[in-house]
């Protein structure tokens, strides 16, 4: 599995020890770091940055930027796709209008399947593209809990064979969390765990051996995530 680290990380200097080598996912909406991802990673993907801007109140309806942007993006040889716009709070057909507008072809885009949407819709994508991102949302945002491994079930009844085994490459937003990841066929993962904690004193705050600086703390968050792998096959929940 390849392990997408979000960026930013601040400062600088630590966003390099956090993905020096390894592979990085940068937002539309934080491209500041984006020079950071070409020069040290392996590999790094793009996300369209809807989330932060529907967050911030300034849900994006022009995306002519993003996808001249994500052009640019799919001419550095180490970039491996991008996450095609969605609409966060939107219905199946405003998503499904966003798959038709996108101009990159659906080797180089991921769709995005919201967990509250139907399973059919999943299976339409996981027939036309090469990688889905599963994104947790509505009465499923919050990742881990039962009402989400239900629903991924679900799902994975959908893109994985009788066996367990993975019809189309998955994706998983905001889940590079070892105890999720572990029990999922993921062909990559995303989070920005490194970037939100590494700064917070607090969490570093006790034990006799404790990282003298974020770039050590980086280093320490990264290596914990990455000693574990995705399975190969899917484990199905008892009916």
């Amino acid at each position: 599995m390849i392990y997408y680290h979000g960026l930013p990380i601040t400062p600088a200097t630590v966003a390099v020890v956090a993905v020096n080598g390894g592979h990085a996912f940068v937002s539309f909406a934080h491209l500041d770091q984006l020079g950071i991802a070409i020069g040290v990673c392996q590999s790094f993907a793009i996300d369209n940055g809807a989330f932060s801007a529907w967050k911030a109140g300034r849900p994006v309806t022009d995306w002519r930027p993003f996808y001249e942007w994500a052009e640019s993006c799919r001419r550095v040889p180490s970039c491996d796709f991008a996450v095609i716009p969605d609409v966060i709070d939107g219905n199946e057909n405003a998503n499904d209008a966003l798959l038709d507008e996108w101009p990159l072809g659906a080797a180089f885009g991921a769709p995005v399947w919201h967990m509250h949407e139907s399973l059919d819709r999943l299976e339409r994508m996981a027939l036309t593209y090469l990688r889905v991102c599963l994104g947790s949302s509505g009465q499923y945002a919050t990742v881990g809990n039962d009402a989400w491994w239900k629903r991924i079930d679900q799902a994975m009844r959908v893109v994985c064979d009788s066996q367990g085994r993975p019809l189309v490459k998955m994706h998983g937003l905001r889940m590079l969390n070892p105890k999720v990841f572990t029990r999922l066929p993921l062909a990559s993962a995303d989070s920005t765990n490194i970037g939100r904690n590494v700064g917070i004193d607090k969490n570093w705050a006790k034990g006799n051996y404790l990282p003298p600086t974020k770039e050590a703390r980086a280093q320490v968050m990264r290596s914990r995530i990455e000693s574990h792998n995705a399975p190969s096959i899917y484990e199905y929940l008892q009916d």
